[in-house]
């Protein structure tokens, strides 16, 4: 029942937004590491352009 009532508040603004995934390189240890965020689809570019 609960995911019904999620599922008809949200009003479709989910498809401008996506989640991406960056695998990062720790300075100190060299181990890799994954920064995931939610961003509007317009900063998707900026996401990965940014250290």
């Amino acid at each position: 029942m609960a995911k019904k009532v999620v599922a008809s508040l949200q009003k479709g603004g989910g498809k401008q937004h996506t989640k991406v995934i960056k695998m990062v390189k720790s300075p100190k240890s060299g181990a890799y590491s994954f920064k995931e965020e939610v961003v509007h689809n317009d900063k998707v570019k900026e996401f990965f352009d940014q250290k």
